[in-house]
């Protein structure tokens, strides 16, 4: 007889703890401490039974004081919950390979209708005016192409975006900002910045598969932290982890419309994330690429605003908001600014300056912040146009998140049902959407799905959404 792993053991053990009424409704549950102690287990299968429990619904976080037993109206029986790979602190063996296996699965099939892109639909983007920008930069400097660009990047550019970030409440000085070749190479060159081999680092869960594939690459030991739709990143959660055994280098968030949750985090929030990071000496590593997509006109603080030791390094892009193509990026790391600079250069030197003279043209007039305002109606548009269609073609229970700005859509199904199976039925009908499985190291999100809304709704797309739905409801 197979006897199931030792965290869903001790989940089962309070469950029928909380039937039996010796946990009661409204009671403070053990500490991950405590339960560390009590059962002499390891951190990581101390969470996992936390992440059991909230699953089930028997667990209330509360801001600064802990977990609290709730009474759902139904209880599910010990072992009633698919197990999920243990959580752990360990290298994410097989991550890349999962992920790479995707892609290339997907790269062998003829895509009709692509769900899994993050990016918004060529038509979208101001590739016309973008081109002018870029004409009139090689009339007024005809030896350009010929010229290295800037090792930080050009000055033009970094000016604008510091001026920007100060909408934005934050204070990025323009002679700190290095361009990127995207926010990869900004995540990139701030990992290894402040880490080494080895080292443990938290991210969101789920989270960008980019990231998890980033952090194997450098051999970094990944605890994965819960998150939820509405607010990101469980501080609770977070807050016992800092204070365990397990020293966390660094954290990794994207505070604003998270990818694949599409959450923002709440002010209160931030502040105290950031506070929580600065008081155990843990690098927070700030991703806001998807910031100036929010449906607001006024822009969400970032994290570096309630920055005051200069323990956020923030690093963004703009290959979702204005020009893919062009795959340009930016980090501030503050105190390890002259490192990340030496890391720039030795990594890939500077980064073409046609691109950066064109975009720094456009953003400086008041045509980029008009493009903005219509872009953010047409995806607001878009996304509900999409969960409309979810709602109506796929199989009853289905839940789909609400986030206020952005392309994605975090696509809950029922739990009999397997988004990898239905990543691959609907290859096979030429739809590509992206399984919850590439967006963990655990199988938590093996009923999710990733639905890109970056297109404009057509009945092609509906058509789509049709046949996803009864691929679906052909699984039973």
């Amino acid at each position: 007889m197979h006897t199931p792993p030792l965290y869903r053991q001790l989940a089962d053990h309070y469950l029928d703890a909380i039937r039996s009424g010796t946990l009661k409704t409204g009671e403070r549950f053990p500490s991950i401490r405590l339960m560390m102690e009590k059962h002499a287990v390891s951190l990581s299968t101390a969470v996992q039974v936390c992440r059991e429990l909230e699953d089930c619904g028997v667990l209330e976080a509360r801001p600064r004081s802990g977990n609290y037993i709730r009474q759902p109206d139904d209880l599910p029986k010990p072992g009633a919950l698919p197990p999920p790979a243990p959580v752990d602190t360990d290298v994410y063996v097989g991550i890349h390979e999962k992920v790479s296996w995707v892609l290339r699965a997907s790269q062998r099939a003829t895509i009709k209708v692509n769900f899994a892109s993050a990016y918004c639909a060529p038509e979208l983007y101001p590739l016309k005016t973008l081109q002018d920008h870029m004409i009139k930069a090689l009339r007024q400097n005809q030896h350009l192409l010929g010229a290295q660009g800037p090792n930080c990047g050009h000055s033009a550019l970094r000016n604008i975006l510091a001026r920007r970030a100060l909408t934005a409440k934050a204070n990025l000085p323009a002679e700190r900002i290095v361009i990127t070749n995207g926010a990869t190479e900004a995540l990139n060159l701030a990992l290894r910045a402040v880490t080494r081999p080895g080292d443990t680092v938290a991210v969101e869960s789920p989270t960008f598969y980019g990231l998890l594939q980033i952090l194997e690459s450098l051999n970094l030991r990944v605890l994965e932290i819960p998150a939820t739709a509405h607010a990101g990143i469980n501080l609770l959660a977070l807050e016992q982890l800092l204070q365990g055994a397990e020293r966390i280098q660094a954290l990794i968030v994207t505070p604003n419309l998270q990818n694949p949750l599409g959450s923002i985090m709440p002010d209160a929030n931030k502040s105290r994330l950031v506070q929580l990071c600065a008081q155990h000496t843990t690098v927070l590593i700030e991703d806001d690429t998807y910031g100036d997509l929010v449906d607001t006109e006024q822009p969400l603080s970032t994290l570096k605003h309630w920055d005051r030791t200069d323990n956020v390094i923030y690093c963004a892009s703009l290959n979702k908001t204005l020009a893919p193509g062009m795959r340009l990026g930016w980090i501030s790391a503050g105190k390890w600014h002259e490192r990340v600079e030496m890391l720039k250069h030795t990594q890939s030197r500077g980064c073409e300056a046609l691109s950066q003279l064109a975009v720094s043209a456009f953003m400086k007039t008041p045509s980029y912040e008009r493009y903005l305002r219509r872009l953010r109606k047409i995806l607001t548009q878009q996304r509900q146009q999409m969960s409309a269609g979810i709602a109506r073609y796929f199989p009853p229970g289905t839940c789909v998140t609400t986030p206020q700005g952005g392309t994605l859509l975090w696509v809950e199904l029922p739990r009999h049902h397997s988004s990898l199976a239905l990543f691959h039925e609907g290859l096979k009908a030429g739809i590509q959407i992206s399984p919850g499985d590439i967006f963990s190291n655990t199988r938590r999100f093996d009923h999710f799905v990733r639905i890109g809304c970056g297109a404009p709704y057509s009945p092609k797309i509906d058509e789509a959404l049709a046949t996803l739905g009864q691929l679906l409801k052909n699984q039973g």
